[in-house]
């Protein structure tokens, strides 16, 4: 059987995504923000579509890092969380019955027993279709807004989260699968010998249990990450089955994931358990004119002080200030994204440009017929450069919509994506994609 592409959806909880100044679109939905229609409509839109997933990117906070103030992040419309991603997932599986469940939830400020239980509920509501994005966080402001002064050293920070997955674990294997009898005539409603205290007790994390929530059907939720430092590629390699990459090229997405096998195959996991998904942020239209205009005119749209603002909360430094990759890192700093730092640096490189001019550019766009979108998504598949893709909208919902219509069925007409699920939980369509 030949292999299969897998596709997760990026959004977030506020009105545009990685693309700036999207929200700015007369397609662009705005009056619908704090409704229940809209991430029900989108859930809808995802599953018809046969994608694997979708999960929430999330943050602690409104950045503040360009010119020291929110004004140009917030005022010009950043990819902000408007709402709790934990309180819309809920309302997105219940009109759902395949479509995964991703949420981000941070292993640095989050007590491993609140986590396990959140996940938990979830996968028991959705039968077996929660996914947990893992982030350790990487912003002092988010640290602050915890009670903080800081962030922990970022070995640190993936030391502890390495016990929080554990801790985690030890809860969701607390409970046997029979332990719930529900015996309304013997009026036995569990069997307490099914059930285990977690006992977990690490050099920075703890939990005594046992936790609360019924095993699932997953038991542990499909894990997501997006490590791209040595110590975040040791964590991803250990944990991950969906990992969020965010390459410039072809040759940049390759090495990454060439890179992720070698090291889960040195811990002895199975490569083709953890999926490498690099974004793709796409402009689909009947013709290729047609699309390079849709693109022009988005690119238009593009708030310039945006993009900088955006790229200082990527790279994790004042861009106003400072125009060289060598100056990102101040003496004694733990925050950094390395992933987005890299993007800029190898778009600098795939450009000729310098970084200064890297960092004021908003990402580029893959604009084109269905067949042209689906030839580069084919070459970078079939080449072992990703295992499938994240897409984020570049105007939402059109994109996705758009996605769904035109290029799905052209995927599937060349056998490279699913025409129906295969499997009941989410772990079982990424190991079988149909």
């Amino acid at each position: 059987m030949p292999k299969k592409m897998h596709l997760v959806a990026y959004l977030k909880a506020g009105p545009s995504a990685s693309y700036p100044s999207t929200w700015r679109h007369p397609a662009a939905t705005l009056d619908d923000l704090f409704t229940a229609e809209r991430w029900e409509g989108i859930a809808r839109t995802l599953e018809a579509a046969r994608f694997d997933a979708f999960f929430f990117a999330d943050g602690l906070g409104i950045p503040d890092l360009y010119k020291g103030t929110y004004d140009d992040y917030l005022g010009r419309g950043g990819q902000l969380s408007l709402l709790d991603p934990m309180a819309i997932v809920p309302l997105m599986a219940r009109v759902t019955k395949h479509l995964g469940l991703g949420i981000t939830l941070s292993t640095t400020f989050m007590p491993a027993y609140m986590i396990a239980r959140y996940l938990g509920s979830i996968d028991l509501l959705s039968n077996g279709r929660a996914a947990w994005n893992v982030v350790t966080t990487a912003r002092d402001f988010e640290a602050q807004n915890c009670g903080h002064d800081g962030l922990p050293p970022k070995d640190l920070r993936y030391d502890m989260a390495d016990e929080v997955l554990e801790a985690c674990d030890a809860l969701w294997n607390g409970w046997d699968a029979d332990a719930l009898l529900l015996d309304k005539a013997s009026g036995r409603f569990a069997d307490p010998a099914k059930v285990r205290y977690a006992h977990y007790s690490g050099q920075h994390v703890s939990v005594r249990g046992p936790l609360s929530i019924p095993r699932t059907p997953q038991v542990r939720p499909a894990i997501m990450q997006a490590g791209s430092s040595p110590r975040g590629r040791a964590f991803a390699a250990r944990w991950g089955e969906m990992l969020f990459a965010t390459p410039a090229t072809k040759a940049d997405a390759l090495s990454y994931r060439s890179d992720i096998r070698a090291r889960m195959e040195a811990i002895g996991r199975d490569p083709d358990d953890c999926k490498v998904l690099p974004s793709i942020t796409v402009v689909v239209g009947e013709t290729e004119a047609i699309a390079r205009e849709k693109a022009a005119y988005l690119e238009s749209l593009v708030d310039p002080e945006l993009v900088i603002a955006a790229s200082s909360w990527s790279v994790v430094a004042d861009l106003s200030r400072i125009d060289t990759p060598d100056a990102l890192d101040s003496p004694g700093s733990n925050q950094g994204v390395q992933g987005h730092r890299d993007r800029m640096m190898q778009v600098a490189r795939e450009k000729g440009i310098s970084f200064a001019e890297a960092v004021r550019r908003p990402r580029a766009l893959l604009a084109g017929t269905p067949g042209m979108i689906a030839d580069m998504m084919e070459d970078w598949f079939t080449s072992g450069a990703a295992d499938g893709f994240i897409l984020p909208p570049t105007i939402f919902p059109t994109t996705f919509e758009e996605f769904g219509r035109m290029v799905v069925p052209e995927l599937q007409r060349r056998g490279l994506f699913r025409t129906d699920y295969a499997g009941r939980t989410l772990r079982e369509n990424l190991r079988n994609p149909g």
